[in-house]
């Protein structure tokens, strides 16, 4: 079995500038208030339950229309579809003792269907009970859909814990381990496709996000390959002129949106071991009978190059499991904005127990940022966060102090709860509009 040390994974130079960082461990039994120095088996492992009660659940959708320029294309959608706007499903809970915890959900779900699947189902059940039973009233999403809105609701409680005892999230989730305050992240673009210039669109993007402070940069398989007419022998071409362009320290990363069946990876692989990419992101369908055996067989044809099953196509700890115990990737990437900051824990932790690394996937707002980045710095196995980079002013005006990376990384706030307060007024600076985020392209 490849060695997934981070130590050895960053010193050899994979991963440029991230710096070195603590080795994995192994999970120890034993209990503290703090968390910070000794081991315990679960975040909330003694932790004095306080006597607090939920009251209210409130539900606000946001929205903000992205100038044309600024619009990027669904490219593993042979429609071509356009993303035209950026949505927030904002999660307020509030409580007896007047502490209001604050999470997000993914907009994927449909947020006026998430909304109404919160107000109906969710705050009935939740109401009087307490923040402390989170595993027990959030418990994972079984299918994405309107069930997302437990996640934004699972890290509104984790914001109340935190409040409550005084103590960054964060540091309840570091059950082995000191967290890790300063997040190293990757710049996730390389969406904007329009026109016959590609790869030099990407090489523009990245050349911008390096000379930022990034030290790695995700791109895409470009316009649906059944559409564009790509095919692998010049797709590779095109990415040799990106790796050429950007150096050979700088850190690329291949999503492929499953868009490449077996024969097309099989051909890409040996030119992504030269290009020392650092990893693969879903290569080909993920779903089927095949798909494990298709996926272990693609990791076992590497050598330098990692493999990673993208996380928001997963749903919860148990989608995960077999894919963790059949050794079938190299990193796992649960989205707290997906199955929630509790289940991702776990998802996290079973990937340790296999030797496996964990790099959150982390596309939307400021407030899957700060669930996000909590769990990335309250886990051992962390490889790295994903950022957006694509233009969305939900991620970056939404707080009054945005979680920004700076240098290739994030530094999240010493404060109690994720640290973060809204700017004034957000419900007037981004009015939510009505209708998908994606429309078919003129």
């Amino acid at each position: 079995m490849k060695n997934l040390s981070r130590r050895s994974f960053i010193t050899t130079g994979t991963v440029a500038g991230l710096g070195t960082m603590t080795g994995i461990t192994s999970c120890k039994t034993g209990k503290t208030e703090t968390g910070t120095t000794n081991t315990r088996n679960h975040p909330l492992d003694g932790v004095t339950r306080e006597k607090i009660k939920i009251t209210d659940l409130k539900v606000t959708l946001l929205s903000c229309e992205l100038p044309p320029e600024e619009q990027w294309y669904l490219d593993w959608i042979p429609e071509r579809y356009k993303c035209w706007k950026t949505d927030s499903i904002l999660v307020e809970v509030s409580t007896d003792q007047g502490i209001k915890g604050i999470g997000g959900a993914t907009q994927y779900g449909g947020p006026d269907v998430v909304k109404k699947y919160l107000e109906e189902v969710i705050k009935p059940a939740i109401t009087g009970k307490n923040p402390f039973d989170i595993e027990y009233l959030t418990c994972g999403v079984k299918q994405r859909g309107p069930m997302v809105g437990w996640a934004g609701v699972d890290a509104a409680l984790w914001d109340i814990i935190g409040k409550s005892k005084g103590k960054p999230v964060y540091e309840f989730l570091a059950t082995d381990h000191a967290p890790t305050t300063k997040i190293p992240v990757y710049a996730s673009a390389g969406e904007m496709y329009d026109g016959d210039i590609w790869p030099d669109n990407l090489i523009e993007e990245a050349l911008k996000l390096k000379e930022r402070g990034f030290k790695a940069y995700k791109f895409r398989p470009g316009t649906h390959w059944s559409v564009s007419g790509m095919t692998m022998t010049k797709y590779i071409d095109g990415v040799w002129k990106l790796r050429d362009a950007v150096g050979p320290d700088f850190g690329l990363i291949q999503e492929c949106n499953a868009q490449w069946n077996m024969d097309q990876t099989m051909q890409f692989i040996p030119e992504g071991e030269k290009m020392n990419l650092i990893w693969i992101e879903d290569p080909v369908e993920r779903m089927g009978p095949d798909a494990k055996a298709n996926y272990r067989k693609i990791k076992d044809s590497l050598s330098k190059v990692k493999l990673s099953y993208g996380g928001d196509v997963m749903d919860n700890r148990f989608d995960y499991k077999e894919w963790i115990d059949r050794n079938a990737m190299d990193i796992v990437q649960p989205d707290a904005g997906v199955m929630g900051l509790t289940e991702s824990w776990y998802v996290s932790r079973m990937a340790h127990l296999q030797g496996q690394l964990c790099a959150p996937h982390n596309w939307h707002d400021a407030l899957l940022t700060a669930a996000n980045g909590s769990l990335a710095a309250g886990i051992p196995n962390l490889m790295m966060l994903e950022t957006n980079q694509t233009m969305n002013p939900l991620r970056t005006d939404l707080l009054k102090e945005p979680l920004v990376p700076k240098d290739g990384f994030i530094e999240l706030p010493n404060k109690p709860g994720f640290g973060i307060e809204l700017i004034d007024d957000v419900e007037k600076r981004f009015p939510f509009i009505e209708g998908r985020y994606d429309r078919p392209r003129p």
